[in-house]
């Protein structure tokens, strides 16, 4: 009797001839920036780079559209890099760095897509008849966005460089920097979710997290020229940096992701309900976007900020109106609830695991520098309180079940911890982590 035996292919069969060019790409990638900027780098320095060629291939295998992201991205970056030709004052003197591949000129249209962006996933969400159109256009411009993000924080690391060798950082050192880096993580995070799941209606929530991001950044260049590079305090110049910032925002992404789709699960579950003081998620949306101006103001950072706090309240005094009157047409573009439960759950479970690593990292770099892992600075205790919280929903989801109603609702309350633990503390706090004071 004959038989058939099938045997699965192996992974590395698996990969088609783009899939090893990338890799080959990544390779040489690599060795160029050792043969030109090795001097620059200390031996742990060497040995990320090293590591980063293998995680990049195994992201763009996993995830192809990777692939492309990053192509565009060292094309656009090596085309800046070039046009400098070593000068910094060429950003005001060639068109493209000018008005497109300088720092700033690309994070000033980062900003101007991902604000499109939110608008057109919104669109959709309301538009009959045209409402996968738009959103299809709102997840082309969030890709956009993302790689002007990537475009101007690589441009921006080598125009430190050309400010002097003493200067020269990779841009995570402050707000203005870390801030570029949450809207690209979480827009890229929302990216995967959204091909994994093929819906595109989690957008209009997801961006709005992200525009709110962006609109703090442009207020924050304008009152404090935030943008200018710096060069770093000494408890900075360390390695641990290019590690444990990086991790940590992977964590502040996707906890961020997981409550604006909570807030779209309350929203589906709630969609019918005609009385008005049961649709907390909306009102709740409406006092803590129009706190944050107030919180601003209170403190009195910059007078010059007044105006520009007023229009934020306003605009989100619409978005608040807005979703309470169309709830019910986005109820019907929003996926199942199970869905939603799911992305929920995911993007805490990575966003916990990347935060685990950060802690980790942070007291190793703590002991580093000050002399002991932990010292119960600010910045310290609420990092704690982050990963208890969402420690605690973790065990709940796994060991007891943990679902619906009660966990969306913890997983919005918990992007209250988390920007406290990110923005709160600078603005009331004081400790050894106040970098990026307001």
């Amino acid at each position: 009797m004959n038989s058939t035996v099938t045997l699965n292919p192996g992974y590395f069969s698996r990969r088609s001839l783009l899939d090893w060019g990338f890799a080959v790409l990544a390779l040489l990638g690599m060795l160029l920036a050792f043969s030109r900027y090795s001097e620059a780098m200390d031996i742990y320095e060497q040995g990320i780079l090293v590591a980063s060629v293998p995680a990049a291939v195994a992201l763009a295998w996993f995830w192809r559209p990777l692939r492309t992201l990053l192509l565009v991205v060292a094309g656009l970056s090596l085309w800046a890099v070039y046009s400098y030709q070593g000068d910094l004052a060429r950003a005001d003197q060639v068109f493209w760095l000018k008005y497109f591949l300088s720092s700033q000129s690309a994070i000033l249209w980062m900003s101007m897509v991902f604000f499109m962006s939110t608008v057109f996933y919104w669109a959709g969400m309301f538009i009959r008849g045209q409402g996968d159109a738009l959103e299809a256009l709102g997840s082309r411009l969030a890709w956009l966005g993302v790689v002007l993000a990537l475009v101007g924080t690589m441009v921006r690391w080598y125009e430190s460089y050309l400010m002097g060798p003493d200067i020269g950082h990779i841009p995570v050192s402050n707000l203005y920097e870390v801030f570029v880096m949450f809207c690209w993580m979480t827009t890229g995070f929302y990216l995967y979710y959204e091909a994994r799941y093929r819906t595109r209606a989690l957008g209009a929530f997801v961006m709005l997290v992200v525009s709110a991001a962006v609109g703090f950044l442009l207020w924050y260049t304008l009152v404090r020229e935030a943008h200018a590079i710096q060069p770093l305090v000494p408890a900075l110049k360390s390695w641990w940096m290019k590690l444990h910032v990086p991790a940590n925002f992977i964590g502040y992404g996707t906890f961020a992701l997981a409550a604006m789709v909570a807030f779209a699960y309350l929203i589906k579950q709630q969609a019918n309900e005609t009385r008005w003081y049961k649709l907390t998620p909306i009102w709740l949306l409406g006092v803590a976007l129009c706190f944050v101006p107030i919180a601003f103001r209170v403190r009195a950072v910059a007078e010059a900020g007044g105006s520009y706090w007023v229009g934020y309240a306003l605009i989100s005094s619409l978005i608040a109106a807005g979703i309470l009157l169309g709830r019910r047409r986005m109820a019907e573009r929003l996926p199942a609830l199970d869905v939603l439960d799911d992305v929920m759950y995911k993007s805490i479970a990575v966003g916990f695991a990347f935060f685990t690593i950060a802690t980790v990292l942070g007291a190793l770099w703590a002991a580093e520098a000050w002399g002991g892992y932990w010292s119960w600075d600010p910045k310290e205790t609420w990092a704690l309180i982050v990963w208890l919280n969402y420690a605690a929903w973790l065990h709940m989801r796994l060991m007891k079940g943990l679902r619906g109603t009660v966990a969306a609702w913890w997983a919005l309350a918990g992007l209250v911890v988390v920007t406290f633990a990110f923005l709160g503390v600078n603005m009331f706090l004081s400790g050894l982590h106040s970098y990026g004071t307001l």
